[in-house]
């Protein structure tokens, strides 16, 4: 099967590009003044978020959070911002959401169960979350006229196989496939793997277990895994958030990495020669990643430096006139559906661009 493979070195260590003339920032012209609620906003990627937002002169940034140690600890680490309210809250309650997306502008829901592993045997909970709390996001959002909401979803959604995706797939589907004629708020998705300095992703805990001296545990030696940064990962939301009419998943174009070459270049950085026992692949667990597969492809628009999804409903064309199609589609190439799927062993760089890559940012990793 054909993979797509359009990441080269030089997108691999470029920005996100810039979608404005100097003199105007679409981004800061939609977060300045507004009113931004982030669910799950005490996590790593929800405190990525809020960092940014803050750069824009927000009038208000609500952080819901269920875990009330990490709203002390976000506190602390934001210096008792003013323009910051902590809420002790759970995505599951949805009259605590009706209450505090009333009079929000914007919301990023970044709020999840994650670990593929637990969720694998704890299924009920991941559809509590993932499903059923991401519904009472959506629907809160709706009766309180939000303006819009962005959903942070996982490559895990595309054609899953495991608990964790299949409950993201669920939830995309949610913010993507909706009566746009009858719902004002704009509702759209992004999706991406594992940003590599986050909590519990691979690289910080092989690296502890490097310098532990410990054995390195191996799935599959086969294995790769798409490679995305915080920074890139932020880009990427305001991006989608400011580009989106509806419906669409954006991505950003990111490259790939083998396990063992990530494993070869941290024992390398560290000066170590740790031994790796291969394990065997976990539950749930895939040899390859996939952020668009072969049914997605056929409505993919290629858009400075990103792919844009389009829902899979004829009524969401419908929807357009040649007037007002959304600026992807007017710049935009489509027709990915002769490439095939954008899988992470299509993706794959070489062991030093990896070692240029992790070497640059190693300062958010030792």
């Amino acid at each position: 099967m054909k993979k797509l493979n359009l990441i080269s070195l030089s997108i691999f260590f470029l920005a996100v590009p810039v979608l404005w003339a100097a003199n105007e920032n679409p981004v800061a012209d939609l977060l300045r003044d507004k009113k931004i609620l982030i669910l799950g906003g005490t996590g790593y990627l929800g405190r990525a978020i809020a960092a940014g937002v803050l750069k824009y002169s927000p009038r208000k940034v609500y952080i819901l959070s269920r875990d009330e140690i990490k709203h002390f600890n976000f506190l602390n680490d934001f210096g008792q911002d003013p323009r910051i309210k902590n809420i002790v809250g759970d995505i599951r309650d949805y009259e605590c959401l009706l209450r505090n997306t009333r009079n929000v502008d914007i919301v990023f829901h970044v709020a999840a169960l994650k670990r593929m592993d637990a969720l694998e045997s704890n299924v009920d909970e991941s559809i509590k979350t993932n499903v059923m709390g991401s519904l009472n996001v959506f629907n809160a959002c709706v009766q309180n006229n939000v303006k819009r909401v962005l959903f942070v979803s996982t490559d895990k959604a595309c054609s899953p196989v495991n608990t964790y995706g299949a409950s993201k797939f669920v939830a995309e589907k949610v913010f993507t496939n909706y009566d746009r004629d009858r719902i004002n708020t704009i509702f759209t998705v992004v999706r991406f793997g594992n940003i590599i300095d986050s909590t519990g992703s691979v690289i910080p805990i092989f690296s502890e277990k490097i310098k532990r001296g410990e054995n390195i545990p191996l799935t599959d030696s086969r294995m790769t895994r798409f490679i995305i940064n915080r920074n890139e990962a932020v880009e990427l939301i305001f991006n989608a958030i400011t580009y989106a009419t509806g419906g669409e998943i954006f991505l950003k174009k990111i490259s790939a990495m083998k396990i063992t070459d990530l494993i070869d270049v941290l024992k390398k950085i560290h000066n170590t020669n740790n031994k790796v026992n291969e394990i065997g692949i976990r539950p749930g667990e895939k040899i390859h990643e996939v952020l668009i597969n072969e049914a997605e492809a056929p409505r993919t628009f290629e858009f400075d430096g990103m792919y844009v999804v389009v829902p899979n409903l004829q009524e969401w064309f419908d929807y357009f006139d040649n007037a007002t199609h959304p600026l992807y589609l007017q710049r935009g190439i489509k027709g990915l559906g002769r490439l095939g799927q954008y899988s992470s062993d299509g993706a794959v760089i070489s062991t030093d661009v990896l070692e240029t890559y992790l070497s640059k940012f190693w300062s958010l990793l030792a």
